[in-house]
């Protein structure tokens, strides 16, 4: 998983990782990072030589802020979540990083008209994906989740018109 830590420039001068890969937990220091033989060859796209076997991997979603990764690496999906040394001791601490706070209810942000509903209740969403499209004055406006979550149920439909502030969707 060290194309992810390469990967994540934000990172780069952390001494130490915490890496978990479908719930499995690695620790990675700077020197293993910087032995890594990995050649990126567009912005999603990585080689990778490891234990002479080459391996092709491909960043499929990325949530920089909550240092989350999805990556395809011969046909399988691996879900990757990266610590830094201040997110291992704030986690030591008891502290939560602000990007893993809960939220329990999405609101309209104006008064429209809804256009589409792109999620059903228990479906799970990441951080940046859309849930609903809004129309307003003459606009399509796309309501994005800031924050992984679940959704526990839907409170609108196409052609609701609804008003600021009112609840669109509650959160698990």
């Amino acid at each position: 998983m060290l194309i992810l830590l390469k990967y994540n420039h934000q990172m780069e001068n952390s001494p130490a990782f915490k890496v978990s890969v479908n719930d499995l937990e690695f620790n990675l220091d700077k020197q293993s990072l910087e032995q890594a033989d990995i050649l990126q060859i567009s912005p999603d796209f990585f080689h990778i030589i490891h234990n002479h076997k080459t391996y092709k991997a491909e960043i499929r979603q990325n949530t920089r802020s909550a240092k989350q990764l999805e990556i395809e690496m011969d046909g399988e999906i691996y879900a990757i979540e990266i610590k830094d040394a201040l997110d291992i001791k704030l986690d030591q601490m008891g502290f939560k990083t602000v990007s893993a706070r809960q939220i329990k209810e999405i609101k309209a942000p104006m008064p429209g008209l809804v256009l589409e509903v792109v999620v059903k209740p228990g479906q799970e969403v990441a951080e940046g994906q859309k849930l609903l499209i809004l129309s307003a004055m003459k606009m399509e406006n796309s309501i994005l989740i800031h924050a992984t979550a679940i959704i526990k149920k839907v409170c609108v439909a196409p052609g609701d018109a609804v008003e600021k502030g009112q609840v669109l969707i509650e959160l698990e």
